[in-house]
């Protein structure tokens, strides 16, 4: 009697070894797909008026203080407005660049698979956070999801 040989297979996900669905309907994703435009189209939108408020929009030069009117104490107030203005429109920036990286995950039909342990995150998650790539548990605690977890203890047993 030949002995059973078992080949180590690097493409192995750990979400092989957990039944259920790996990846979300055409539907699903497609609902996806509408929220998420809508979000970016939301946020480009605030980006635009962020950006009215800090520059001339005759010139298109960045609005600065006017030391012959403002007196000190308005002048770093007036700064501290342009920062946080600053911030708001990186913030938005950032936030664009995510939701398109979820668009291109949403065409490749990634969307919603955990990068850690390749098992869908809940719709629940990516409903309130639309560009979640792990679980809300790994994100707060650096830990796997239970399901998560027992995923990627079948892969090492796999292995």
């Amino acid at each position: 009697m030949k002995p059973v040989v078992r080949k180590k297979t690097a493409s192995r996900s750990a979400a092989e070894f957990v039944p259920g669905p790996r990846t979300y309907s055409s539907e699903e994703l497609k609902k996806f797909k509408e929220m998420i435009l809508a979000k970016r189209q939301e946020t480009l939108e605030e980006l635009d008026n962020l950006k009215e408020t800090i520059m001339d929009v005759t010139t298109g030069e960045y609005v600065s203080e006017s030391s012959n009117y403002s007196l000190h104490m308005e002048q770093g107030t007036d700064a501290m407005e342009r920062e946080k203005t600053f911030l708001f429109a990186s913030r938005g920036s950032k936030f664009v660049t995510q939701l398109d990286d979820a668009l291109v995950r949403i065409k490749d039909k990634t969307y919603g698979q955990c990068k850690v342990c390749g098992l869908l995150v809940p719709k629940e998650r990516l409903d309130a956070v639309p560009t979640a790539q792990t679980c809300a548990e790994f994100k707060n605690t650096g830990i796997p999801c239970e399901r998560g977890r027992l995923a990627l203890a079948k892969l090492k047993q796999g292995k």
